[in-house]
């Protein structure tokens, strides 16, 4: 059997990945291990479930602190996060690219241009690890630079050992995760400091179509999801702003971070 120097150089790093299993640093461990194969700029290790993201651990800001940008997102931007909402919409387990559940129109979303352009920059890669029928343990690699297929293609090779490393890493997160996270807000919640702007609350199917006009959804991904027709669908965002008194995604986009202020 014939082992190259990178073979080589790999089963070294999962067994120091192992040792330190049980560190308060085994995070920053494996990032480390991973930059050595796959050039990224931010990353994040963090538990998605139907209340707010719990964090393990993240790379500090600029300045060394805490991310402003990712402290917004905490707060209810996450919400939009195309990663966190396919997760919610069907656990999976595995590599999962941007392009593998950004909407159609995601570019073009204020989400996109005022938070993940900014704080991600260009393009992103996550690992999912379900641990059960609700949570789904998440390491996300922001990048400046779109990703190569050659770094998808390492990032796959390597990926079923990541996820079993990061399963095994949460029989040490217990006192973490034993805390409970505040539930999601949902969306009537989101516009509940708003409402006097409102003619009537917004419906239940109105509110949807809202979250999938604000994640960057068209209308013909907004029909297929809900199962209505792209006819209703603009009728359903005509009675959204009319309730609401604006007039554009970006004005419904402003009071959706006008309630998460609030």
């Amino acid at each position: 059997m014939n082992l190259s120097l990178q073979d080589i150089a790999w089963h070294r790093a999962i067994g120091q990945l192992v040792e330190a299993l049980d560190q308060p640093g085994f995070w920053i461990t494996l990032v480390r291990q991973l930059e050595q194969y796959v050039s990224f700029d931010s990353w994040v290790a963090l538990l998605f479930s139907n209340g707010q993201p719990l964090v393990f651990a993240e790379c500090p800001g600029a300045d060394g602190g805490l991310d402003p940008l990712f402290q917004d997102y905490l707060a209810g931007l996450y919400l939009l996060d195309p990663f966190y909402i396919a997760s919610r919409e069907r656990q999976a387990a595995g590599l999962f690219r941007l392009a593998d559940v950004a909407p159609e129109c995601f570019e073009q979303t204020d989400y996109y241009q005022r938070y993940f352009s900014l704080n991600v920059v260009a393009d992103e890669v996550q690992i999912n690890v379900p641990l059960d029928d609700e949570r789904t343990l998440c390491l996300s690699l922001g990048s400046h630079q779109r990703f190569s297929p050659e770094h998808i293609a390492l990032l796959s090779v390597v990926q079923p050992w990541i996820a079993a490393l990061m399963r095994q890493r949460m029989a040490f997160e217990q006192e973490l995760i034993a805390h409970p996270v505040p539930p999601a807000p949902t969306w009537q919640n989101r516009f509940e400091s708003v409402g006097h702007k409102a003619e009537s609350a917004l419906t239940a199917r109105e509110l949807d179509v809202g979250h999938l006009l604000l994640s960057g959804c068209s209308s013909k991904e907004i029909a297929r999801k809900l199962a209505i027709s792209t006819e209703t669908v603009k009728v359903h965002r005509k009675h959204i702003y009319g309730k609401l008194g604006i007039k554009s995604q970006s004005e419904l986009f402003a009071l959706f971070l006008e309630a998460q202020k609030g």
